[in-house]
């Protein structure tokens, strides 16, 4: 009777570890998926932090960068424009002046023609910044075409431009986009870059708009943070995001650039 006591005590020792070894793998089993998934909630909201903090750079850039183009146009139309017509209106005060010789008459009516022109002429330059006319006129391609002609005119850069898309001309604000994108490179590549040979090639990859830009100019480290932040940077991913794509940059001090953007 004792032995059959004594076998049951054990067996429900036995039963009662058995359960509490379950009970413990099981708690924690909790404690493991409850913090595993805590770390995960947390990887989560730092890498969107990451994108707020991302999409909050690109958009300080498209400001800095409208600020700087509505201070540059205010410049212009100031220092170019409004000086030139207020010289235009003293000589048309002089012009009333009794007692003029024709001669006299002659160099100021000159000097107003002359003057007039040049704030024509400036006007023009402030509009085709603003919005070139060919690009509204005759769309996009034109539009790359004639910044090409402009670098290669300067015998100091030789520029190839290839195009096998088809571009939607009536989206004049996402093409002016991709106009404003290769002005920025083409600038960085002549300046800072010193290239004498650059390539533009538009294609389509698996339905995507693809543009290639290589430079065989001095080129950058760009693992470098400090050359990924600049504002001629930072304005290229904004409108490279604006145009709802990506791109890669591939380049090495001394060996050029090379810039791939899909957009839609």
């Amino acid at each position: 009777m004792n032995s059959i006591s004594l076998e049951n005590t054990e067996l429900i020792k036995a039963v009662f570890f058995i359960l509490l070894a379950f009970l413990s793998m099981f708690l924690v089993l909790i404690l493991f998926f409850y913090f595993s998934r805590k770390k995960i909630v947390k990887q989560e909201i730092e890498k969107k932090n990451l994108e707020i903090d991302y999409q909050r750079a690109l958009l300080n850039s498209i400001l800095i960068t409208q600020e700087n183009e509505r201070q540059r146009i205010a410049q212009d139309l100031h220092d170019d424009i409004s000086s030139k017509l207020n010289v235009v209106s003293l000589n048309s005060y002089l012009l009333k002046t009794p007692n003029l010789s024709e001669a006299e008459q002659t160099e100021i009516t000159n000097n107003i023609i002359d003057l007039t022109q040049k704030a024509l002429e400036n006007s023009r330059r402030i509009a085709h910044d603003l919005l070139p006319p060919v690009l509204e006129k005759f769309g996009l391609s034109a539009g790359i075409e004639e910044l090409v002609e402009e670098y290669n005119s300067t015998k100091a850069t030789k520029v190839n431009y290839k195009n096998s898309i088809l571009f939607n001309d009536a989206d004049i604000d996402r093409n002016l986009h991709i106009f404003r994108i290769l002005q920025e490179l083409l600038n960085n590549s002549v300046k800072h870059g010193k290239a004498s040979l650059i390539s533009i090639e538009f294609t389509t990859l698996e339905h995507q708009n693809m543009c290639t830009y290589i430079d065989n100019g001095v080129g950058f480290d760009y693992l470098d943070e400090d050359n990924r932040k600049g504002l001629g940077m930072r304005n290229i991913e904004s409108r490279i995001s604006f145009l709802g794509g990506k791109y890669t940059i591939t380049s090495k001090p001394n060996e050029g650039v090379k810039i791939v953007f899909n957009f839609v």
